[in-house]
């Protein structure tokens, strides 16, 4: 069962727009970035991922989101399917 969620991160102060580039161009083994958005309030970027379970979505947010400089902090949200 594919795996969807939206990642909310936090940036160094004047980083939003590098960081948001350079999720654009990720190409993870275990994920795909599906949309990436600059927002305003706590945080500064928002990325909608996808991936086949939830080790392969932690992958790719430990070792390509949260390496990105100026990424301060992630925070993971989970999509629910409510039947």
């Amino acid at each position: 069962m594919a795996v969807k969620s939206y990642v909310l991160i936090e940036t160094e102060v004047g980083t939003a727009k590098a960081v948001a580039d350079h999720l654009k161009d990720i190409h993870h083994k275990d994920a795909t970035v599906t949309q990436v958005d600059t927002v305003t309030g706590p945080f500064d970027v928002i990325a909608q991922l996808q991936a086949d379970d939830l080790n392969k979505l932690g992958s790719c947010i430990a070792e390509a989101i949260q390496t990105i400089t100026g990424v301060k902090r992630t925070t993971t949200c989970l999509t629910l399917v409510l039947d």
